[in-house]
């Protein structure tokens, strides 16, 4: 029986993170950030050919809620994002996760790592992404 993979995104105004799981659903790794500049088409476009390629059954979108708990502007931005991933992939299931803190993650992970200035913000959406999809994975052990 082949086993469907789960896909992270973190929606960002110009780039979009994504990370997915292995087909057993243990392992979370980052797959590339979309640069959009703030054109949708290109990020569904994108996902479809991502589909194509990998059996996927799920997309997990992380919110920015505000530390205080509020919803910023970008979490409108992010939600008519989630609208359109709905009307466009229908068949798929479609969560959100609270990334309050994966972008926070992200950087300590790569001041960990070492990681050049330059190269930092190539890759913290694709490490958020990871984030994100890794706290979804995680809420579904637990919830077993």
């Amino acid at each position: 029986m082949n086993k469907m993979r789960k896909l992270g995104i973190d929606y960002g105004d110009a780039r979009v993170g994504l990370a997915i799981t292995d087909e057993l659903g243990i392992t979370v790794q980052g797959l590339e950030t979309i640069h959009h500049k703030g054109n949708d088409k290109i990020v569904l476009k994108r996902l479809e050919e991502i589909f194509n390629k990998f059996q996927i059954d799920t997309i997990v979108v992380g919110l920015p809620i505000n530390m205080d708990g509020t919803k910023s502007e970008r979490v409108e931005v992010t939600e008519k994002f989630i609208h359109k991933l709905k009307c466009k992939f229908n068949k798929m299931r479609i969560e959100e996760v609270d990334e309050r803190l994966t972008t926070v993650a992200a950087h300590r992970t790569m001041n960990y790592l070492n990681i050049d200035k330059n190269e930092k913000k190539n890759i913290v959406d694709t490490i958020s992404a990871v984030y994100i999809l890794e706290t979804y994975m995680n809420k579904l052990k637990n919830s077993i």
